[in-house]
């Protein structure tokens, strides 16, 4: 038998089925979870960024400083919330020509938090949830309420990170191989965030 057959010596582990509502409310819980995990690796390079690479700009560039990125993050957020989730109040915007990267990172647990609440809603079944589409901004179309939306906040948020990173590390402050590993260490990830394990 070739050897990628071979039968796995452990035997699987069983567990009760769910049913389908529970199987509704797990998923749900997992996906806000994975939302929270996204926002805890942007905490980790706001924990780890030289403060000298906050407003830094590269010689004859143009392009956003990291203090821009962060604060386009944070109020592009505030615009779903404002447009998708108008009952739930708004955090403060960013001005990115000013705000402290220990205001950026405050902000951004705000509205994360925000944000998890409305998927909370988005994704609930419930005929109570006063989220009934998800508008990324006023051109667009509507979409929806759902995994879809979820699939777009969080690449919207990694589009961004990784901007960030090469941007710290294009001005000469790298971020440690060591902080760019915790980002993917998922089970510790999710531990930080008060949740069991990924699933």
């Amino acid at each position: 038998m070739p050897r990628s057959l071979k039968p796995h010596p452990l035997k699987p582990r069983f567990r009760t089925p769910l049913s389908p509502a529970e199987i509704g409310n797990e998923l749900r819980q997992v996906l806000v979870e994975s939302y929270a995990v996204n926002e805890r690796m942007n905490q980790i390079i706001l924990d780890h960024l030289d403060p000298a690479a906050w407003r830094a700009k590269a010689p004859g560039s143009k392009a956003r400083t990291i203090a821009a990125i962060i604060a386009h993050v944070h109020n592009v957020r505030r615009k779903w919330l404002r447009l998708s989730a108008p009952h739930l109040m708004l955090p403060t915007p960013l001005n990115r020509a000013n705000c402290t990267q220990n205001q950026a990172r405050a902000a951004l647990l705000e509205s994360a938090a925000l944000c998890s609440e409305m998927l909370e809603e988005a994704l609930s079944s419930s005929p109570q949830s006063r989220v009934e589409t998800f508008l990324r901004d006023g051109w667009a179309q509507p979409w929806p309420p759902g995994p879809t939306m979820l699939a777009y906040m969080i690449t919207h948020d990694a589009h961004h990170r990784g901007q960030v990173c090469m941007l710290a590390h294009q001005l000469g402050f790298p971020l440690l191989p060591n902080v760019t590993s915790e980002m993917w260490a998922w089970e510790k990830l999710w531990k930080q965030c008060g949740f069991t394990h990924p699933r």
